[in-house]
Protein backbone atom coordinates (compact mmCIF):
# COMPACT_ATOMS: atom_id res chain seq x y z
CA UNK A 1 0.00 0.00 0.00
CA UNK A 2 1.07 3.33 -0.64
CA UNK A 3 1.60 5.27 2.77
CA UNK A 4 1.27 8.48 1.40
CA UNK A 5 -2.63 7.33 0.70
CA UNK A 6 -2.88 6.03 4.58
CA UNK A 7 -4.79 7.69 6.37
CA UNK A 8 -2.84 9.32 8.92
CA UNK A 9 -5.02 8.89 12.26
CA UNK A 10 -4.05 6.30 15.43
CA UNK A 11 -5.99 3.08 14.66
CA UNK A 12 -7.22 1.10 17.74
CA UNK A 13 -4.92 0.67 20.61
CA UNK A 14 -2.23 4.00 19.57
CA UNK A 15 -3.45 6.09 22.16
CA UNK A 16 -1.96 4.08 24.44
CA UNK A 17 1.79 4.26 22.65
CA UNK A 18 4.28 6.81 24.59
CA UNK A 19 4.53 8.05 28.31
CA UNK A 20 1.30 10.60 29.18
CA UNK A 21 3.06 14.28 29.44
CA UNK A 22 3.16 14.97 33.33
CA UNK A 23 1.05 18.71 32.17
CA UNK A 24 -1.31 16.77 30.30
CA UNK A 25 -4.19 19.05 31.69
CA UNK A 26 -2.92 21.91 30.87
CA UNK A 27 -5.30 24.57 29.40
CA UNK A 28 -8.14 22.56 31.39
CA UNK A 29 -9.85 23.77 34.46
CA UNK A 30 -11.10 21.47 37.01
CA UNK A 31 -13.44 21.94 39.52
CA UNK A 32 -12.79 19.91 42.65
CA UNK A 33 -15.27 19.61 45.55
CA UNK A 34 -14.72 19.46 49.18
CA UNK A 35 -11.63 20.41 47.80
CA UNK A 36 -9.55 21.69 51.12
CA UNK A 37 -8.88 17.85 52.69
CA UNK A 38 -8.63 14.24 52.04
CA UNK A 39 -9.53 12.96 48.71
CA UNK A 40 -10.24 16.40 48.08
CA UNK A 41 -7.17 17.69 48.22
CA UNK A 42 -5.16 15.19 47.38
CA UNK A 43 -6.80 15.72 43.55
CA UNK A 44 -6.93 19.11 43.76
CA UNK A 45 -2.96 19.21 44.05
CA UNK A 46 -2.66 16.31 41.51
CA UNK A 47 -4.87 17.67 39.34
CA UNK A 48 -2.79 20.75 39.42
CA UNK A 49 0.61 19.43 39.27
CA UNK A 50 -0.83 17.82 36.12
CA UNK A 51 -1.15 21.22 34.73
CA UNK A 52 -5.04 22.09 35.22
CA UNK A 53 -5.97 25.56 36.29
CA UNK A 54 -8.43 24.16 39.83
CA UNK A 55 -11.09 25.85 41.44
CA UNK A 56 -10.84 24.40 45.21
CA UNK A 57 -14.58 24.52 46.25
CA UNK A 58 -14.99 23.92 49.98
CA UNK A 59 -17.23 25.68 52.82
CA UNK A 60 -14.28 26.31 55.30
CA UNK A 61 -12.49 29.76 53.44
CA UNK A 62 -9.39 29.33 55.41
CA UNK A 63 -8.63 25.65 54.01
CA UNK A 64 -9.80 26.17 51.03
CA UNK A 65 -7.77 29.47 50.53
CA UNK A 66 -4.45 27.48 51.94
CA UNK A 67 -5.07 24.72 49.45
CA UNK A 68 -5.69 27.24 47.10
CA UNK A 69 -2.34 28.87 47.75
CA UNK A 70 -0.32 26.26 47.74
CA UNK A 71 -1.57 24.19 44.44
CA UNK A 72 -1.77 27.95 42.17
CA UNK A 73 -5.74 27.83 42.29
CA UNK A 74 -8.91 29.44 42.72
CA UNK A 75 -10.67 29.50 46.05
CA UNK A 76 -13.68 29.32 45.84
CA UNK A 77 -15.95 29.13 49.23
CA UNK A 78 -19.60 27.68 49.01
CA UNK A 79 -21.94 25.66 51.29
CA UNK A 80 -22.99 22.82 49.25
CA UNK A 81 -26.33 22.38 50.82
CA UNK A 82 -27.78 25.84 49.66
CA UNK A 83 -28.82 25.48 46.15
CA UNK A 84 -28.39 29.25 45.47
CA UNK A 85 -24.59 29.01 46.50
CA UNK A 86 -24.41 25.56 44.52
CA UNK A 87 -25.59 27.59 41.02
CA UNK A 88 -23.38 30.67 41.58
CA UNK A 89 -19.86 27.66 41.09
CA UNK A 90 -18.10 28.42 38.12
CA UNK A 91 -19.42 27.21 35.02
CA UNK A 92 -16.76 27.27 32.69
CA UNK A 93 -15.27 24.06 34.09
CA UNK A 94 -13.59 21.29 31.92
CA UNK A 95 -13.27 18.33 34.56
CA UNK A 96 -15.81 18.01 37.59
CA UNK A 97 -14.64 16.03 40.48
CA UNK A 98 -17.47 15.43 42.47
CA UNK A 99 -16.12 14.92 46.08
CA UNK A 100 -17.66 16.14 48.36
CA UNK A 101 -19.10 14.45 51.33
CA UNK A 102 -20.83 13.92 54.78
CA UNK A 103 -21.61 10.98 57.04
CA UNK A 104 -23.88 10.36 59.66
CA UNK A 105 -24.21 6.70 61.87
CA UNK A 106 -27.30 5.87 63.40
CA UNK A 107 -30.49 2.95 62.99
CA UNK A 108 -32.70 3.99 60.37
CA UNK A 109 -35.33 4.12 62.77
CA UNK A 110 -33.61 6.51 65.16
CA UNK A 111 -32.09 8.43 61.83
CA UNK A 112 -32.42 12.21 62.00
CA UNK A 113 -34.75 13.23 58.77
CA UNK A 114 -33.12 16.69 58.42
CA UNK A 115 -29.61 14.56 58.77
CA UNK A 116 -30.71 12.33 55.76
CA UNK A 117 -32.00 15.15 54.39
CA UNK A 118 -28.90 17.26 54.50
CA UNK A 119 -27.18 13.97 53.22
CA UNK A 120 -28.87 14.06 49.63
CA UNK A 121 -28.70 18.05 49.10
CA UNK A 122 -24.99 17.77 49.38
CA UNK A 123 -23.96 15.05 47.91
CA UNK A 124 -26.72 14.21 45.17
CA UNK A 125 -28.58 17.32 44.35
CA UNK A 126 -25.09 19.56 44.70
CA UNK A 127 -23.33 17.28 41.81
CA UNK A 128 -26.63 17.32 39.76
CA UNK A 129 -26.69 21.48 39.83
CA UNK A 130 -22.77 21.47 39.30
CA UNK A 131 -23.45 19.32 35.80
CA UNK A 132 -26.27 20.64 34.99
CA UNK A 133 -24.21 24.19 34.89
CA UNK A 134 -21.16 22.55 33.55
CA UNK A 135 -22.06 20.11 31.04
CA UNK A 136 -22.95 22.89 28.16
CA UNK A 137 -18.95 24.43 28.74
CA UNK A 138 -17.63 20.89 28.09
CA UNK A 139 -20.01 19.84 25.69
CA UNK A 140 -19.51 23.14 23.84
CA UNK A 141 -15.54 22.24 24.02
CA UNK A 142 -16.41 18.82 22.95
CA UNK A 143 -14.61 17.72 25.87
CA UNK A 144 -15.33 17.32 29.29
CA UNK A 145 -14.49 14.59 32.18
CA UNK A 146 -16.57 13.81 35.07
CA UNK A 147 -15.32 11.84 37.67
CA UNK A 148 -17.91 11.11 40.88
CA UNK A 149 -15.87 10.10 44.37
CA UNK A 150 -18.29 7.14 45.14
CA UNK A 151 -17.51 4.67 47.22
CA UNK A 152 -17.76 0.57 48.00
CA UNK A 153 -20.80 1.89 49.44
CA UNK A 154 -22.08 2.97 46.00
CA UNK A 155 -22.12 -0.80 45.74
CA UNK A 156 -22.59 -2.05 48.46
CA UNK A 157 -24.78 -1.19 52.03
CA UNK A 158 -23.75 -0.98 55.71
CA UNK A 159 -25.74 -1.03 58.51
CA UNK A 160 -26.70 2.31 60.24
CA UNK A 161 -25.84 4.40 56.89
CA UNK A 162 -28.69 4.58 55.26
CA UNK A 163 -28.75 8.05 54.08
CA UNK A 164 -25.19 7.87 52.95
CA UNK A 165 -25.72 4.71 51.44
CA UNK A 166 -29.00 6.21 49.49
CA UNK A 167 -26.83 9.21 48.40
CA UNK A 168 -24.31 6.94 46.76
CA UNK A 169 -26.55 4.84 44.96
CA UNK A 170 -28.13 7.81 43.35
CA UNK A 171 -24.67 9.10 42.73
CA UNK A 172 -24.26 6.18 40.77
CA UNK A 173 -27.03 6.14 38.32
CA UNK A 174 -26.20 9.81 37.85
CA UNK A 175 -23.21 9.63 36.51
CA UNK A 176 -24.49 6.94 34.27
CA UNK A 177 -27.18 9.14 32.64
CA UNK A 178 -24.18 11.77 32.24
CA UNK A 179 -22.07 9.03 30.60
CA UNK A 180 -25.06 8.16 28.20
CA UNK A 181 -25.47 12.19 27.49
CA UNK A 182 -22.07 13.52 27.17
CA UNK A 183 -20.94 10.68 24.73
CA UNK A 184 -21.72 12.51 21.77
CA UNK A 185 -19.95 15.15 22.93
CA UNK A 186 -16.65 14.59 23.99
CA UNK A 187 -17.58 14.05 28.08
CA UNK A 188 -16.82 10.46 30.05
CA UNK A 189 -18.73 9.93 33.19
CA UNK A 190 -17.23 7.80 35.80
CA UNK A 191 -17.37 6.44 39.37
CA UNK A 192 -14.40 5.71 41.79
CA UNK A 193 -15.53 3.66 44.16
CA UNK A 194 -12.88 3.59 47.35
CA UNK A 195 -13.45 1.35 50.68
CA UNK A 196 -11.91 3.22 53.72
CA UNK A 197 -9.75 6.04 53.26
CA UNK A 198 -7.43 7.62 55.92
CA UNK A 199 -9.43 10.96 55.60
CA UNK A 200 -10.93 13.29 58.25
CA UNK A 201 -14.05 11.28 57.89
CA UNK A 202 -13.23 8.05 58.15
CA UNK A 203 -11.40 9.45 61.68
CA UNK A 204 -14.65 11.22 62.90
CA UNK A 205 -16.56 7.46 61.91
CA UNK A 206 -14.82 5.90 64.53
CA UNK A 207 -16.65 6.85 68.11
CA UNK A 208 -20.07 6.85 66.15
CA UNK A 209 -18.89 3.13 64.93
CA UNK A 210 -17.79 2.13 68.23
CA UNK A 211 -21.09 3.02 69.76
CA UNK A 212 -23.23 1.54 66.93
CA UNK A 213 -21.76 -1.80 67.18
CA UNK A 214 -21.03 -2.21 70.88
CA UNK A 215 -17.45 -2.37 70.81
CA UNK A 216 -14.08 -0.67 71.71
CA UNK A 217 -13.05 2.45 69.75
CA UNK A 218 -9.54 0.69 69.31
CA UNK A 219 -11.52 -2.19 67.44
CA UNK A 220 -13.10 -0.45 64.96
CA UNK A 221 -10.19 -0.29 62.53
CA UNK A 222 -10.23 -3.92 62.03
CA UNK A 223 -13.72 -5.08 63.46
CA UNK A 224 -15.00 -2.46 60.98
CA UNK A 225 -13.40 -0.69 58.78
CA UNK A 226 -11.09 -3.33 57.50
CA UNK A 227 -13.35 -6.42 58.09
CA UNK A 228 -14.54 -7.22 54.67
CA UNK A 229 -11.10 -5.95 52.78
CA UNK A 230 -8.60 -8.56 51.57
CA UNK A 231 -5.88 -5.86 51.86
CA UNK A 232 -5.67 -4.82 55.37
CA UNK A 233 -5.08 -1.42 55.11
CA UNK A 234 -6.57 1.83 55.17
CA UNK A 235 -6.18 3.75 51.73
CA UNK A 236 -4.37 7.09 50.97
CA UNK A 237 -5.98 9.62 49.68
CA UNK A 238 -3.41 9.72 47.32
CA UNK A 239 -4.30 7.02 45.64
CA UNK A 240 -7.90 7.67 44.79
CA UNK A 241 -6.52 11.15 43.14
CA UNK A 242 -4.23 8.69 41.01
CA UNK A 243 -7.30 6.98 39.49
CA UNK A 244 -9.51 10.17 39.14
CA UNK A 245 -5.88 11.50 37.16
CA UNK A 246 -5.86 8.27 34.86
CA UNK A 247 -9.81 8.69 34.39
CA UNK A 248 -9.04 12.27 32.45
CA UNK A 249 -5.76 10.93 30.21
CA UNK A 250 -6.75 10.81 26.58
CA UNK A 251 -5.81 6.95 26.73
CA UNK A 252 -9.26 6.86 29.19
CA UNK A 253 -11.35 8.43 26.43
CA UNK A 254 -13.48 5.10 25.88
CA UNK A 255 -13.88 4.34 29.52
CA UNK A 256 -17.80 6.08 30.68
CA UNK A 257 -20.27 4.98 32.73
CA UNK A 258 -17.84 2.87 34.75
CA UNK A 259 -17.60 1.75 38.40
CA UNK A 260 -14.47 1.45 39.45
CA UNK A 261 -13.54 -0.45 42.89
CA UNK A 262 -10.53 1.12 45.06
CA UNK A 263 -11.44 -1.26 48.42
CA UNK A 264 -8.81 -3.90 48.71
CA UNK A 265 -11.01 -6.38 47.67
CA UNK A 266 -14.34 -5.66 49.37
CA UNK A 267 -16.67 -6.42 46.85
CA UNK A 268 -14.65 -9.66 44.95
CA UNK A 269 -17.02 -11.50 47.78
Amino acid sequence: MDSAKTPQHPGPGAAAAGPVSTRFLAGRKALVTGAASGIGRACAEGFAAAGAEVYVVDRVAEAAEEVAGAIGGIAVVADLSEAEEVDALPSDADIVVNNAGLQHIAPLHEFPPDRFTLIQRVMVEAPFRILRRTLPHMYAGAWGRVVNISSVHGLRASAYKSAYVTAKHALEGLSKVVALEGAAHGVTSNCLNPGYVRTPLVERQIADQARAHGIPAAEVLDQVFLARTAIKRLIEPVEVAEAALWLCAERSAHLTGASIPLDGGWTAH
